[in-house]
């Protein structure tokens, strides 16, 4: 799809997106979901003040989420291929910041270190350098720094996701919020709405220790998605 095709595909959106032209597009290809139901208590010490969690059934979620990053670049400008294309891995959480259910990550990492240097510096968030592969149904994460760890294989199945309300809550989120030294960024993003396949989990050894008591190797719900094309509007600071 083009810019103009992606931008008509909004009735699946909580919110609308801004009015001002969007600056920057992506792809987040062959996503892999892992999502764990926790206790509120338990994520909100990791919240900076100005961002409220989101809570569904009385609980929120923890979310870890492995893709591939493809043709990042800034909108009209050519892409810079080494830069452009890498494997991501972040864990996220679920908040409402000005009106918005949006999303708040507590760990971004990437496999270049190229691409985690200039991306941290033009985005403020979080990245760090880990290193990855990943084959056809196999991706491997390992950072020694942090002694985290993600391994995973699964099979696909060739069956859509009937999405219920929580998959919804969880997948179709189009804001994200971050601290970055004494102030809020917003960034507001778009695509059409995430296309999901089931997937099985034939073995996952996950260890992320800062993280141990919010996510590990039995996640309550899986998600695989093809992928979706993203435009990203330029950040707003709070």
């Amino acid at each position: 799809m083009n810019s103009t095709q992606i931008l008509e595909h909004k009735l699946h959106r909580p919110f609308d997106y801004p009015k001002r032209s969007w600056k920057f597009y992506q792809e987040w290809n062959k996503a892999i979901f892992l999502h764990w139901e926790v206790a509120p208590e338990l994520i909100e010490p990791c919240l900076p003040k100005g961002i409220t969690l989101d809570i569904i059934n009385e609980k929120t979620w923890v979310s870890l989420v492995a893709f591939n990053m493809n043709n990042i670049g800034v909108r009209s400008l050519p892409k810079i291929p080494h830069i452009s294309d890498f494997q991501e891995i972040n864990i996220r959480v679920y908040i409402v910041s000005e009106g918005k259910p949006s999303v708040y990550f507590l760990s971004m990492e990437g496999s270049k270190k190229a691409s985690c240097t200039i991306l941290k510096a033009l985005s403020k968030f979080p990245y760090r350098f880990s290193k990855m592969r990943r084959t056809k149904f196999i991706f491997n994460s390992e950072n020694n720094k942090f002694k985290d760890t993600f391994n995973i294989e699964y099979e696909l199945i060739n069956a859509p996701v009937k999405k219920d309300a929580v998959d919804l809550w969880l997948t179709e989120r189009y804001a994200v919020f971050q601290d970055y030294k004494n102030y809020l960024i917003e960034y507001d993003v778009h695509h059409v709405e995430w296309p999901m396949l089931k997937i099985n989990i034939k073995s996952l050894n996950l260890n992320y220790p800062r993280f141990s008591h919010l996510i590990n190797n039995q996640p309550d719900k899986v998600h695989y998605s093809s992928g979706v094309q993203v435009l990203t509007w330029d950040k707003k600071k709070y």
